[in-house]
């Protein structure tokens, strides 16, 4: 069973930037697409970018143009760069694949507020 740990989330102002990772335990990490996700307060989870295994990758509308995902295989890590964060990005993020097959992890908070 994979193992998946967030890390990286904070408070930050508006128009800040934050960087998230993600460590998998276990093998064959590189052949899974690998997706991060967000979940707002009252809110359900939802996909806001995701990276094959090959590289390429897509982003939900909201984050477009602001948010970039990368993989490193020899890490087993997936990151997340969070640039011009708005408040609206508030949420619990985590990662799993993409779509979601593995338990989730704890996830990790970003908060925007100033």
């Amino acid at each position: 069973q994979v193992q998946l740990v967030e890390s990286g989330g904070g408070l930050v102002q508006p128009g800040g930037s934050l960087r998230l990772s993600c460590a998998a335990s276990g093998s064959m990490f590189s052949i899974y697409g690998m997706g991060w996700y967000r979940q707002a307060p009252g809110k359900q989870r939802e996909l806001v970018a995701a990276i094959s295994s090959g590289g390429r990758t897509s982003y939900a509308e909201s984050v477009k143009g602001r948010f970039t995902i990368s993989r490193d295989n020899a890490k087993k890590t997936v990151y997340l760069q969070m640039n011009s964060l708005k408040p609206e990005d508030t949420a619990v993020y985590y990662c799993n694949q993409g779509p979601p097959g593995w338990s989730w992890g704890q996830g990790t908070q970003v908060t925007v507020s100033s």
